[in-house]
């Protein structure tokens, strides 16, 4: 395939990227930043470009087959309605087979005042309205997000697992390399097109849930301690943007309202049985992970 990746400078579009170039396929991106500021993309060509702008997005498309579209963090609905519009009518012009949309999250039947849904909504009827055919995937909560200044050294010196999402949450939780393992099963399985894929897997996890899992990976007690939402928000401001840090954190804050309790939740196995792919045991991704270099840094968050 000749696939045209949106996001691939990013954490999840990233790992699509290298999964795809690693089987064979030809993989183009684009990107704002310096090319001395991009991280590390072996096999994948990058030009600069901006998906504002449509002729550098109907450029990344032209004589692509296939692509797989991740939204940067973007929460202004009007700048990412520009976006979809612009990678639509260059998927429509450059004829291309199937866009796997990954929507970033899961997304509440009903419209709400979140940004971080209500953006990925506009996005996701963008690219449906273009004709092009479509696959959407909407994945629950990144166990990457765990492995982070925020969450790592509290982990590894005080056996402390802090995160905004209340104890009793079921979620599943699903890592990049398998959100990249699913996008790229979605872009050619059979039944697939047309379809809105609530990808994670069925197992479902509570908070102790998860801390008994991430204590088996790292051989370890650990307790999971639920992080004020607004504090989480606030932390995140101090590294990021505050709009999207506020973006990000709207996510947990509807999650900490008793509107959607199980938005998060694992599925009935569909898309594991439709793509193929089904997410290992955290605790195996935990292990997997080197969790050490987070020793001795720990600033008390979650204590």
């Amino acid at each position: 395939m000749r696939v045209a990746v949106v996001g691939a400078t990013g954490f999840q579009g990233g790992a699509v990227a290298r999964l795809l170039a690693a089987r064979g396929h030809r993989v183009r991106t684009l990107s704002r930043r310096p090319e001395g500021d991009r991280p590390p993309l072996p096999g994948v060509a990058c030009a600069s470009g901006d998906l504002a702008r449509a002729e550098d997005v109907r450029a990344l498309f032209e004589g692509a087959t296939h692509a797989a579209v991740t939204m940067p963090l973007v929460y202004d609905a009007e700048r990412v309605a520009r976006y979809a519009r612009n990678v639509a009518a260059a998927a429509r012009a450059a004829g291309v087979r199937r866009v796997v949309f990954n929507a970033n999250t899961r997304l509440p039947a009903r419209v709400t005042r979140v940004a971080a849904f209500e953006t990925r909504r506009i996005a996701e009827e963008a690219l449906r309205g273009s004709g092009v055919p479509l696959v959407v995937l909407r994945p629950p909560v990144y166990l990457d997000n765990l492995f982070s200044p925020w969450n790592g050294p509290a982990l590894v010196d005080d056996g402390v697992l802090a995160y905004p999402l209340p104890a009793h949450v079921p979620t599943a939780w699903l890592s990049h390399e398998d959100l990249a393992q699913a996008v790229c099963a979605a872009l050619t399985a059979d039944g697939a097109e047309g379809r809105v894929l609530d990808v994670g897997g069925a197992r479902t996890l509570t908070g102790d849930e998860l801390a008994a899992a991430f204590a088996r990976g790292l051989g370890r007690s650990v307790r999971y301690v639920p992080l004020d939402p607004a504090v989480f928000e606030e932390r995140l401001a101090g590294v990021l943007d505050a709009g999207v840090a506020a973006g990000v954190a709207g996510l947990y804050h509807h999650m900490a309202s008793p509107a959607d309790p199980l938005l998060m939740a694992g599925d009935d196995g569909t898309a594991a049985r439709l793509l193929g792919v089904d997410p290992g045991p955290v605790e195996d991704w935990v292990a997997r992970r080197p969790w050490q270099i987070w020793a001795g840094e720990a600033t008390g968050a979650g204590r």
